[in-house]
């Protein structure tokens, strides 16, 4: 039974993926406008009504900001812990189906398996996911996708779970030497951007993957890019050799666009 995957846009403007078995229609983030949301979900063949469930990273609009639009579709369960529940409902005028979670935890969602991890960003509560499907048997293999869209460094916990993921979805947000030269953004932002509690670089990203070469790597995503601070040849030229030498395929998301379906069983 495979596992179908598409990321259906990324960039500081939104990001929202899709994961899907032949049970399940999962959203991970949903970082547009829920109309936007619609379309993008149309263009892969799907509708919001069909969508089970929402997996939040944490509280920021180009993670969340479908949901001050999803009062017609009570359907869709919402899982994030509670102090990131809680800072996107006071933004809110009607009442989202919030199923919450510790973080750490690991629990079930139909036929799926969610353990969810701290990063460190600037938000509330922070999370990443490793999502597994299946079991491994003499008729199946196990397969595990993660998702980690928003971190200033990796922890060692951090690097255990991608080690887990058959594919891997991480960020590679800019190009040091772009960001120190762009003129739009303030000092003081740019430290943000830069700082532990921040967003990875090319740099960091490659640095990442080089310490964990993890041999169930199938597809690696690089996704979050900022439009102004990297473009995807950088970050091919940063990270692709790593993957090259391990032989795993690996996809580049340009800011604001999505990905073909990517399937694995």
């Amino acid at each position: 039974m495979a596992l179908r995957f598409s990321i259906l846009g990324s960039g500081s403007n939104g990001n929202a993926a899709l994961l899907r078995t032949d049970n399940t229609r999962l959203l991970l983030d949903a970082g547009f406008s829920a109309r936007k949301l619609g379309e993008l979900l149309a263009d892969a063949g799907e509708k919001l009504e069909a969508i089970d469930a929402i997996l939040l990273t944490h509280e920021h609009g180009d993670h969340a900001a479908a949901l001050g639009g999803l009062a017609r579709h009570p359907q869709i369960k919402v899982f994030a812990n509670r102090a990131t529940a809680e800072k996107v409902q006071a933004g809110l005028k009607h009442r989202v189906a919030w199923n919450y979670f510790e973080t750490g935890a690991t629990f079930h969602f139909r036929d799926l398996e969610v353990s969810s991890f701290a990063v460190p960003h600037d938000a509330q509560d922070p999370v990443g996911f490793l999502i597994a499907h299946g079991e491994d048997d003499l008729l199946a293999t196990r397969r595990s996708l993660a998702w980690l869209t928003d971190l200033g460094h990796a922890p060692a916990h951090v690097r255990e779970r991608i080690r887990e993921a058959d594919v891997l979805v991480i960020e590679a947000n800019h190009c040091p030497q772009m960001l120190e030269a762009d003129t739009k953004r303030p000092w003081s932002t740019k430290q943000r951007i830069s700082g532990r509690h921040g967003h990875l670089s090319n740099r960091a990203t490659r640095e990442l993957l080089e310490s964990v070469t993890s041999p169930r790597w199938r597809h690696v995503f690089f996704a979050h890019l900022s439009r102004d601070c990297n473009s995807p040849a950088a970050v091919e030229a940063a990270c692709g050799p790593v993957l090259a030498a391990l032989r795993c395929g690996f996809s580049v998301v340009a800011p604001g666009a999505g990905t073909p379906v990517y399937e694995f069983s």
